[in-house]
């Protein structure tokens, strides 16, 4: 699994310091609004594991996101094969204390890169519940547009507002663009 690095980030490995943040991540309300229903301190370390296991296993998968200048967990960004569609997707979670400060769109740009330049990956995705509206915004500072005509309800989300999607794009020519 490659270390990426940015001014502010560094997107790495889980490390086992990471598993109190990220759990008290997942149990956070508003963190997990537009994720589903809030998760148990062992739902959060099952996660972690998988999350380590499909980037030994794929190449991509998702990374820890640490802020350089005071060595915190704030978050993970990564790209994700395991989708109820077609294609490689790129998603982020913040801690509350990192929202508002560009940490998702530089995390993000830097996965973007990974993924054209080292995977060769012709085109990447972003799939987000239709409400999620931070999230989209991110979305469309990194670049990738939407057509409403791709987005769709994710099989794996029981009736409800979650289950509506929408599904953004950005192919590779959007970096030499």
């Amino acid at each position: 699994m490659p270390e990426l690095r940015t001014d502010r980030l560094l997107l790495r490995r889980c490390r086992e310091s990471d598993l109190e943040p990220w759990a008290a991540m997942n149990a956070d309300p508003e963190v997990r609004e537009h994720l589903g229903e809030l998760l148990t301190r062992e739902q959060s370390d099952a996660t972690v594991a998988v999350m380590q296991a499909e980037f030994g296993d794929r190449g991509c998968g998702w990374w820890a996101l640490e802020a350089r200048e005071t060595g915190a967990f704030i978050g993970r960004v990564g790209l994700d094969e395991d989708m109820p569609f077609a294609g490689v997707d790129i998603g982020w979670r913040l801690m509350r204390s990192a929202w508002g400060h560009g940490h998702a769109t530089e995390a993000a740009l830097a996965c973007l890169a990974f993924g054209f330049e080292t995977l060769g990956l012709p085109e990447v995705v972003a799939s987000m519940t239709v409400n999620n509206l931070r999230s989209q915004a991110v979305m469309r500072r990194i670049g990738m547009t939407r057509d409403a005509a791709d987005d769709f309800e994710d099989p794996s989300v029981p009736e409800g507002p979650l289950r509506q999607c929408v599904l953004y794009r950005t192919p590779a020519e959007m970096l030499t663009a």
